[in-house]
């Protein structure tokens, strides 16, 4: 094998692997910002009176 074709298959194989950690940076941070999303849903959905006291009549 030539250096040429060599340098070309190198230069290919950087070119994806570049790809990849490009994509799996944009998954992280998608992934990050739907679980922060997640996060404020879950606070604003809390009800701290329901459940604190019993009304109990015979």
């Amino acid at each position: 094998m030539d250096i040429a074709a060599m340098s070309v298959i190198m230069n290919q194989t950087q070119v994806k692997q570049q790809a990849s950690v490009e994509i799996m940076d944009k998954a992280l941070d998608q992934a990050e910002a739907q679980s922060s999303d997640m996060i404020k849903m879950l606070e604003r959905s809390v009800q701290p009176h329901i459940g604190s006291s019993i009304d109990i009549k015979a």
